[in-house]
């Protein structure tokens, strides 16, 4: 049997700050140009070689399994892990790990609403040299603001709209190694309870992203990430 490759990607989100694109769907299956961002995300899964998504589904779930089915229309063989009462984030992947075989060394996780042209090979070099139990993909931290520099005479030189800090954030894309199921909290969050742990061992690696991402957190954001699609400023997989 040909190798599989497994994600999980963790789409049981309400998404309040999205309203009212989510007052009849879940936050994962608002559109973008007519396709759900969690498509996109399938999209650059296949991309990357994954055979397997298992999706963490909670509120209004049934919308993606209706949307995805077995998953053969989209290229992948599609698994649902369903939660019967809220699990929180690290609760919700363990539950979910129990769709992927034992043998299987490493598993792609993503949130749900998280669209990136990130290749994984990279981050899986990474993590393999490193010997790290969790590998994560950060990006710089996106200002609010358009920045405006000045120079020592205080003239003002250039704007920067919306340019970058100097500091890294979590892009909520994640490498395991498969025996991260036993590290997992059975509720609640793995940032605040899995990778303290991990951090503290010296077994979490990270690795620096400078491509394309973008987690869709309002309604602003939905609208942002499309004009950069229509105007070929984003190349995604499948698009």
């Amino acid at each position: 049997m040909a190798d599989r490759f497994f994600a999980l990607s963790i789409a049981g989100g309400r998404g309040e700050r999205l309203r009212p694109l989510t007052d009849n769907r879940p936050k994962p299956m608002v559109e973008i140009n007519g396709k759900p961002i969690i498509g996109y995300q399938v999209d650059w899964m296949r991309a990357q070689g994954i055979t397997d998504v298992v999706f963490l589904t909670g509120y209004m779930g049934g919308m993606i399994q209706d949307y995805f089915g077995d998953g053969s229309e989209h290229g992948i063989t599609a698994h649902y892990s369903m939660e019967k009462t809220p699990l929180g984030r690290g609760g919700a992947i363990k539950q979910g790990l129990s769709f992927v075989p034992q043998d299987v060394k490493n598993v792609l996780v993503a949130n749900g609403d998280i669209i990136t042209n990130q290749p994984l090979n990279p981050i899986a070099k990474l993590h393999e040299e490193s010997g790290a139990v969790g590998t994560m993909m950060l990006v710089p931290y996106p200002s609010q603001y358009g920045v405006v520099e000045s120079n020592d005479q205080n003239v003002v030189i250039n704007f920067i709209e919306k340019g970058s800090l100097p500091f890294w954030i979590n892009a909520g894309v994640y490498l395991f190694n498969r025996n991260i199921e036993s590290m997992l909290p059975d509720i609640g969050d793995h940032e605040t309870s899995t990778f303290q742990d991990l951090a503290k061992e010296g077994r979490l690696s990270a690795y620096h992203s400078d491509m394309a991402w973008m987690s869709i957190e309002s309604p602003k954001d939905v609208t942002e990430i499309t004009a950069l699609i229509n105007e070929g400023h984003v190349v995604l997989a499948g698009n």
